[in-house]
């Protein structure tokens, strides 16, 4: 099949009437992978399109909502460029804006309108992106724990040696693969901390994928390219016109909440803050009634037309 035209389906299932299709689609030269879980006739929600973090796909997201949401509302969730079963594209899909682009030709291409777009940790960041990027495209803007402004001690070191030109090559491939089984279930619980690791988490996600050299070194360079974009960027939230609910744990020790989520608040017009006592990094697992409770506010918020 041509790349150029194709937007090939690899599994079409039909459910109590709701149709369920895993797809993957040329979005200009290379290929996304997107699942949509049609509504049912009297869903009560519009489209929610669901962005996943670092390291991890849109089965993330699709294990925490799928079950809670199925039938109230379209519920489109994709795989990043370079992640799951998506192709990486040119390098500028490195960066958030890039991968914002990607995912509006994404959208067009499967007929979702203006959609809540959530967005978790890195996804949040593609999610204002998006916000920022193609405002028609969104009805409202909900971010869990995002990754938003510049943090102090940079990247980690794994990540910088991953992304070198030659070194990378070699570290991705000789080290990551057996580190990271060996770390894989302690790193997946300190991202839950101080929630408990949901039983199976790691094999549900398999988030085993996530260590595999073009994987990791992909993620590697986002991470570097993460950094310089919100250096870039920060100062443009102000112009978000989207109404936007922003959830986070006051115990998140991976994204900070008060470098992100709370000055994030304070430069969004129409941002509400909530700060969850106890929580960690995964509001989308640990805080789940919160989150649709948050979906629900926004679909009833009257909208915010976006600038022309």
């Amino acid at each position: 099949m041509d790349i150029a035209t194709a937007s090939s389906p690899l599994e079409s299932s039909s459910t109590d009437g709701m149709r369920v299709e895993d797809r993957l689609t040329d979005v200009g030269g290379y290929r996304m992978r997107s699942l949509l879980i049609e509504a049912r006739e009297n869903a009560d929600l519009p489209p929610v399109l669901f962005i996943h973090g670092a390291s991890t796909s849109l089965l993330d997201p699709l294990n925490a909502f799928r079950e809670p949401l199925e039938g109230r509302a379209s519920l489109f969730f994709v795989d990043r460029p370079g992640h799951g079963g998506s192709q990486a594209g040119p390098a500028e899909n490195r960066r958030p804006d890039g991968q914002a682009h990607a995912i509006a030709r994404l959208m067009d291409e499967r007929g979702i309108g203006r959609a809540i777009v959530v967005g978790h940790s890195y996804g949040g960041a593609v999610a204002a992106a998006l916000a920022l990027e193609h405002p028609e495209k969104l009805r409202g803007l909900l971010l869990l724990s995002p990754v938003l402004y510049p943090w102090p001690g940079g990247i980690a070191w794994y990540y910088t040696a991953s992304a070198m030109p030659v070194f990378g090559w070699l570290f991705t491939r000789l080290v990551v693969p057996l580190a990271g089984r060996l770390a894989m279930e302690s790193a997946a619980r300190s991202v839950f901390s101080p929630d408990p690791l949901p039983a199976g988490y790691i094999e549900k996600s398999r988030a085993i994928e996530a260590i595999q050299p073009a994987a990791f070194r992909h993620n590697a360079r986002e991470i570097a390219s993460l950094l310089d974009w919100t250096k870039e960027n920060a100062r443009r939230y102000a112009k978000i016109a989207a109404n936007t609910i922003i959830v986070t744990g006051d115990t998140d020790d991976v994204v900070s909440p008060d470098i992100h989520s709370r000055q994030m608040a304070q430069a969004v017009p129409n941002a509400e803050l909530i700060v969850i006592p106890g929580l960690g990094h995964k509001p989308d697992y640990c805080a789940t009634d919160m989150v649709i409770a948050s979906i629900e506010a926004l679909a009833r918020m009257p909208e915010h037309k976006p600038p022309h």
